[in-house]
């Protein structure tokens, strides 16, 4: 039996759906190829990954997760977007290299894995590759993708199974997001920052503060520099709004006050960990993109 009589299986869904070219009925909805919302220089992340010219993001439609908080619902689940071909993919890295930005930052990739490998096989740039995911990996499928990304951008949402299950759909979120942590750090190595402050190679793990859920950023953070130290980097994000179906999680219906994100921050500077902690004005709806091709 071949790969694709066995149905998908990249992601930790192992849903084995039917994909065709441009639609499938798993999890994510997704088809074999490529489905896109937006590419386009972005100026907002983290400080070594955007730069001076900003972050040549592709955002691709569709997300093995279910995050009830998500900022970019309507890809992510409404799936917004247009499906476009490896070799129109291979245009839009072309296009973003030459306008000049400082990466390619390939964003909820997860269901491409195949056309992202067959993208970068047929061209590489001259500026590093991003992976910028929710983590909600399988560290079998990030294989693929050595020597081809040269930044893991994962997020760690959590590590209570009771959490990961009730936001985003996965009680076994931190299982295969620490196993895919463990593979990017192992093929991208330490961070290393270029003589311009732009990263080349490593791994940045960010992680968002949820309203009500300091608890639980503390233990991914302390899970984090036990694990990892200065293997990565960190960025602790307070950006949080309420988005998507957060209305229905009274609890998480709000932004997170400084009070909160004052307690993580202290927890964060009291670790060996290195990164970035983003400032609570970020926590605007500005900040989203418009996902209008």
């Amino acid at each position: 039996m071949t790969e694709e009589e066995k149905g998908c299986t990249l992601c930790p869904r192992n849903c084995r759906a039917k994909r065709y070219p441009d639609h499938g009925n798993g999890y994510c909805r997704m088809g074999t190829l490529p489905m896109i919302s937006r590419a386009a220089p972005h100026m907002w992340e983290e400080p070594c990954i955007s730069g001076t010219k900003g972050s040549g993001t592709i955002f691709f439609t569709g997300c093995v997760l279910s995050c009830v908080f998500c900022q970019n619902y309507c890809i992510s689940t409404e799936n917004k977007g247009r499906v476009i071909t490896v070799d129109e993919l291979v245009d839009h890295v072309k296009r973003l290299e030459q306008i000049g930005v400082h990466n390619i930052n390939l964003v909820s990739p997860t269901p491409y894995i195949d056309c992202i490998v067959d993208c970068f096989t047929r061209y590489r740039p001259s500026v590093p590759v991003v992976y910028n995911t929710g983590g909600y990996e399988k560290a079998e499928s990030l294989k693929k993708l050595e020597g081809i990304v040269d930044i893991y951008l994962p997020d760690l949402k959590y590590i209570s199974s009771e959490k990961s299950r009730k936001y985003s759909g996965a009680a076994d979120y931190f299982e295969y997001a620490s196993s895919a942590i463990d593979e990017m750090v192992r093929q991208t190595g330490k961070p290393v920052i270029g003589s311009n402050g732009i990263m080349q190679r490593g791994t940045i793990v960010r992680h968002l503060i949820l309203p009500s859920n300091t608890k639980n950023s503390i233990e991914v953070i302390r899970y984090l520099d036990k694990k990892y130290g200065d293997e990565i980097l960190v960025s602790l994000m307070g950006q949080y709004i309420p988005e998507g179906r957060a209305g229905e999680f009274p609890e998480i219906n709000r932004t997170i006050t400084p009070r909160e994100y004052d307690k993580v921050l202290a927890v964060l500077e009291g670790t060996d960990l290195d990164g970035f902690a983003q400032e609570l004005d970020s926590a605007r709806k500005e900040y989203i993109p418009d996902f209008d091709l």
